[in-house]
């Protein structure tokens, strides 16, 4: 039986593997420089800055969910899916479906005016998965960023 829950602090080290795998079936497993005591910080502390729901079996978590609000000048405030995780040997099960509903609930419990999120254009798997919620896919905006 898999429990989808909050995440909680003692999580994070498991959490932060999934992120790591996540990493390495996109082939970018060196781009991962976060530290446990940063992702600890901003998941769980003052200066909170996201939020998790993990999937739990026999004590265990195979996946996980994280996401965070931001501010859209056109539609208000919307949630962030930043990942979905859902460890290999798990995949197929229904594991991301249950979180991905979490976080649709949280957002929406959180007043949020809809969920946003990228995906890899390659990821067919994930395309697919993400189709079965009649997702908008923009393929007009290019993705920017600066790295501090």
């Amino acid at each position: 039986m898999v429990v989808i829950r909050r995440a909680q602090l003692k999580d994070c080290e498991a959490m932060l593997e999934l992120i790591k795998e996540l990493a390495e079936f996109e082939n970018a497993l060196e781009e991962v420089t976060v530290s446990l005591e940063e992702f600890q910080k901003y998941s769980f502390g003052e200066d909170q800055l996201c939020y998790s729901f993990v999937a739990e079996k026999e004590k265990r978590i195979i996946g996980m969910a994280l996401c965070y609000f931001r501010y859209s000048t056109w539609k208000g405030k919307r949630l962030y899916l930043e990942d979905i995780v859902v460890t290999n040997a798990e995949r197929g099960k229904g594991i991301g479906r249950k979180l991905m509903e979490a976080c649709i609930a949280f957002g929406k419990e959180s007043n949020s005016h809809g969920m946003v999120w990228q995906v890899l254009d390659w990821n067919t798997r994930a395309i697919e998965f993400y189709k079965k919620y009649k997702a908008d896919f923009d393929n007009e905006w290019m993705n920017v960023s600066i790295n501090f």
